[in-house]
């Protein structure tokens, strides 16, 4: 069974930094696409940043110049470096994954708070 844990969400302050990480354990095969996605109170889910496998990346526009994603396939984990933070920042960030067969995997989601 194919599971993603996040970890790295917390409280920082605006203009501050965190390090989101989502490991991957169950896939047989490296994920054709791993991201995130985030979702404030009362508003849909969003994309913030995907990889592919073959290292390309798609950013949201809101993400551009200041998160960075990454992955390591050795490690089957995925990254996002978030420098800069602003308050709308804030939501619960969660991890996607996509598999050889299409199917879609999510995590439980770990909470980021930008506020002073």
């Amino acid at each position: 069974q194919v599971q993603l844990v996040e970890s790295g969400g917390g409280l920082v302050q605006p203009g501050g930094s965190l390090r989101l990480s989502c490991a991957a354990s169950g896939n047989i095969f490296p994920f054709n696409l791993m991201g995130w996605y985030r979702q404030a109170p009362g508003k849909l889910r969003d994309l913030v940043a995907v990889i592919i496998a073959d290292g390309s990346t798609n950013y949201a526009d809101s993400a551009k110049g200041r998160f960075t994603i990454s992955r390591d396939n050795a490690e089957n984990t995925v990254y996002l470096q978030m420098n800069t933070l602003r308050p709308e920042d804030t939501a619960v960030y969660y991890c996607h994954a996509i598999d050889r067969g299409v199917n879609r995997y999510w995590g439980q989601g770990t909470q980021v708070t930008v506020s002073s």
